[in-house]
């Protein structure tokens, strides 16, 4: 049976009728969909998990600030002990600080009592001269709010703050715990991370975490800084316009200053009202200007500046990502948002630094071996069987 001759003409496809370029496009987006799904699952894990989460990285960041304590102590005492120092250190300063505001407060009460009935009837006083309200419509304020809390349900609010309060217990121990643990026995632990991965690939991830390992330390000693310079400004203002308790806030907005935009906040709303009630409103302008004035500093000038230059990240990067980590996770995401940037900018630059040097030393060894051989290689006359490639 005669066979139909041959045609030279290449099979039309569907492929050849799709431009390079567009084809190229549509691999990029599937794949880009598919990274966006992942990462999308991911976050929803991640707030799933956030009871838990939450304290890991809490104690996580509170090892990289104590990480060189521990180092120092560990020159004088065994590993167990310096970590179990270095925790229970942590908890007697913050405990300090918290008493010693504490003791201010109630030792300068009395003193305090006498002036709020005064600061009260000047800031009244005020008002109505400047914003016109009368006693009658005070009354009426108030009876309002009254009747905005009597139909509010407090009861659930309440409830689910209390779940909130029993939450946090649990994350703080959940944190001290961590802690402990990173600081014990950190670097078992990341051999035991790193062993997870592929023979070929240790090394790399081993060198990536000593990175983010540098990246997050920087993140987290720069971060007390801020913290100290807010502290200082609005502890200085305090003092200028002889506010009580002067200390007393200024440990407040350092503790606070670790607890994004609602620390500020509130440590800015304490400082007011005791100038409120102990010297008028006048002084109480001046002090929320003070404050005002200190944060923004800290959060345009300072926090992008010193943060920028301590993780090597842009100011306008810290930024984006203090105002993207706001809208993905609120308040934990501005905690973690730019040290997460910094680690995943500093272990790029790595790993491209470490492809690029091994192409280079690749291509040496490949100039070399061309320099050395003299005679081109001999290939095995061994007939190939089918299927497989002949090289």
């Amino acid at each position: 049976m005669p066979m139909p001759p041959a045609t030279s003409d290449p099979p039309t496809t569907r492929e050849s009728f799709v431009p390079p370029l567009v084809r190229a496009a549509s691999e990029w987006a599937w794949r880009s969909i598919v990274i966006g799904v992942a990462a999308i699952a991911f976050l929803y894990l991640l707030g799933f998990l956030s009871e838990v989460v939450i304290p890991l990285t809490v104690g996580l960041l509170l090892c990289a600030l104590l990480s060189s304590v521990h180092l120092r102590l560990t020159r004088v005492m065994p590993r167990g002990a310096a970590a179990g120092v270095t925790v229970l250190g942590t908890i007697l300063v913050i405990a300090g600080l918290l008493v010693l505001v504490g003791t201010q407060i109630s030792g300068g009460f009395d003193s305090m009592s006498e002036q709020v009935s005064t600061g009260i009837t000047q800031a009244r006083d005020w008002i109505r001269g400047t914003l016109g309200i009368s006693d009658d419509q005070f009354s009426q304020y108030l009876e309002e709010i009254k009747q905005f809390l009597s139909s509010a349900n407090l009861g659930s609010s309440l409830r689910r703050a209390g779940v909130t309060a029993g939450h946090f217990v649990a994350g703080t121990f959940i944190a001290l715990f961590t802690l402990f643990f990173f600081l014990y026995d950190g670097p078992r632990i990341w051999a035991w991370v790193v062993r997870l991965f592929p023979r070929v690939a240790r090394d790399r991830v081993d060198s990536s975490g000593t990175v983010a390992w540098g990246q997050l330390t920087a993140y987290t000693r720069a971060t007390v800084l801020v913290a100290a310079v807010d502290a200082v400004g609005i502890t200085a203002g305090a003092l200028i316009l002889r506010v009580p308790f002067a200390l007393a806030i200024g440990v407040l907005v350092f503790l606070l200053s670790f607890i994004p935009i609602v620390g500020a906040l509130l440590s800015g709303a304490v400082a007011v009202i005791i100038a409120l009630v102990a010297h008028g409103p006048v002084t109480a302008l001046i002090m929320l200007a003070v404050v005002i004035g200190v944060q923004q500093l800290e959060s345009h000038v300072l926090q992008p500046f010193i943060l920028g230059r301590s993780v090597r990240v842009h100011p306008l990067g810290v930024i984006a990502a203090i105002a993207t980590g706001a809208i993905l996770a609120g308040i934990v995401g501005t905690l973690v948002a730019v040290p997460v940037v910094a680690v995943v900018k500093a272990v790029a630059e790595h790993l491209f630094r470490h492809d690029h040097d091994d192409h280079n030393h690749d291509h040496n060894d490949h100039d070399d071996g061309e320099d050395v051989a003299d005679d081109p290689p001999v290939l095995d006359d061994a007939p190939v069987a089918a299927g497989e490639s002949p090289a």
